[in-house]
C-alpha cells in the first residue's frame, strides 16, 4: 500500500479505539482541572451502567464486547499483508515462557506504578483513581476480569503490535516508534492524571521496547492483564483501607 494509504488505515483504526479514547481523555482532564485542584477529581474505571442489576451486566458486556471490535478490524487490516498473527507476535510456540516473563514484567511495572500513582496523588498531579464500583454483584469479579482481559487485548495490540508493525511499514525508525507508542498510551491514561500519564507513557516504552526486541506480543497480554486484575480485583477487597 502507499504511504498515504497506510496513514490513513493507522488514523482511522485509532479513530475507532485508542486514538478516539486519547481525545476523550484530554477533554476529560481539562474538564476535571476547571472544577478545581485534580487531587480532589476521581477517575471510575469500571463504573456501574445502570442501577438496575440485569441492565448493568448487559451494558458491562455490551461494552467489553464492541471495544475489542477494532482489534479485529487491526487484524483484519494486517491479514491483507499475509500472516497477521505473526506480524502481532502472537503465534504459538512456548505459552510457559511468555507466562513467567509477562508475570515478572507485571512486577517490574506494577510495584514502581504504585509508587507512582502514590507520589502523584501526594503533589497533587493524580486524581483519585477507582478501579472498583461502588455496587457489588455476583457477576462483579468476572466482569472485572473480563474487563482486564480486554483492556490487555484492546492495548497491547492496537498500541504495540499493529502500531509498530504499521510505523515499521511506513519505515519509520525504532525509535521513533516506540516514542509514538509511548506517547499514545500515556494521552489515553490522562484521565488519571499528569502522573498517571507519564507512568503510562514509560510503561509503553518499556512494552514497545520489548515486542521490538523478542516479536512477541503474548508476555505483554499476560502482564497487563496481572496488572488489571490485580488493580481491579484488589481495590475491590482491599480500597477502603488503603
Amino acid at each position: 500500500m502507499s504511504r498515504t494509504r497506510l496513514t490513513a488505515e493507522i488514523w482511522i483504526v485509532l479513530g475507532l479505539s485508542l486514538g478516539q479514547s486519547a481525545v476523550y481523555a484530554l477533554v476529560s482532564l481539562v474538564a476535571a482541572l476547571s472544577r478545581g485542584p485534580l487531587r480532589e477529581a476521581t477517575a471510575s474505571l469500571n463504573a456501574s451502567r445502570s442501577e438496575v442489576e440485569w441492565l448493568d451486566l448487559t451494558l458491562q458486556l455490551l461494552s467489553i464486547g464492541f471495544a475489542l471490535v477494532p482489534v479485529a478490524l487491526a487484524i483484519f487490516l494486517l491479514a491483507a499483508d499475509g500472516q497477521p498473527l505473526q506480524r502481532l507476535g502472537l503465534t504459538r510456540g512456548r505459552p510457559a515462557a511468555d507466562v513467567l516473563t509477562g508475570a515478572g514484567l507485571s512486577l517490574a511495572i506494577g510495584i514502581p506504578g504504585l509508587g507512582v500513582y502514590f507520589l502523584g496523588r501526594t503533589l497533587g498531579l493524580n486524581a483519585d483513581v477507582v478501579p472498583a464500583p461502588e455496587q457489588v454483584y455476583w457477576w462483579t469479579i468476572p466482569i472485572l476480569l473480563l474487563s482486564a482481559v480486554e483492556n490487555a487485548v484492546v492495548e497491547e495490540v492496537i498500541a504495540v503490535g499493529y502500531l509498530l508493525a504499521r510505523l515499521q511499514d511506513l519505515r519509520w525508525g525504532p525509535w521513533a516508534a516506540i516514542a509514538t507508542s509511548a506517547a499514545l498510551r500515556g494521552t489515553y491514561h490522562l484521565y488519571q492524571g499528569f502522573g498517571q500519564a507519564l507512568g503510562n507513557a514509560a510503561m509503553g516504552a518499556i512494552f514497545a521496547w520489548w515486542f521490538q526486541r523478542t516479536g512477541r506480543l503474548w508476555p505483554l497480554l499476560v502482564a497487563h492483564t496481572l496488572l488489571d486484575v490485580v488493580a481491579f480485583v484488589g481495590y475491590l477487597y482491599l480500597g477502603d483501607r488503603v
